[in-house]
């Protein structure tokens, strides 16, 4: 379900989608995802963003769609893991899939960051 409420108040104040991606530390394609629908957005985020925009909470939030998702289509097994061309697949929910790409990109930022430190300490 696209969350229209919260692209109107974004736009509305002039907003773009990678500003707010920066304030949750996601990368823009990630939060346009959660912008329309395919990836849910955390309790801690719909904060962020709402304090980002500056407006309450409820005027920007819409409920998650119960979903599931299969990653596969020919599963005749029990354990949930398929193959599709060779390849594994799982299903597994999409809370944890979404907490490890944000964990992902925490990571490439902190990396970043160090490759930088060592950098201006090579520097002096």
């Amino acid at each position: 379900m696209q969350k229209e409420k919260l692209r109107n108040a974004r736009k509305v104040k002039g907003i773009t989608q990678q500003q707010i991606a920066d304030i949750i530390a996601t990368d823009v394609s990630n939060y346009s995802r959660k912008e329309s629908g395919d990836v849910s957005i955390r309790k801690d985020e719909w904060e962020k963003i709402a304090r980002f925009l500056d407006v309450p909470v409820e005027d920007i939030y819409e409920e998650e769609e119960a979903r599931q998702i299969n990653n596969f289509e020919n599963n005749t097994n029990s354990n949930n893991i398929g193959t599709v061309s060779g390849n594994y697949y799982c299903n597994i929910p999409e809370f944890l899939l979404e907490n490890q790409r944000d964990y992902i990109e925490h990571l490439k930022k902190e990396n970043q960051r160090l490759q930088e430190e060592i950098k201006a300490l090579k520097n002096q």
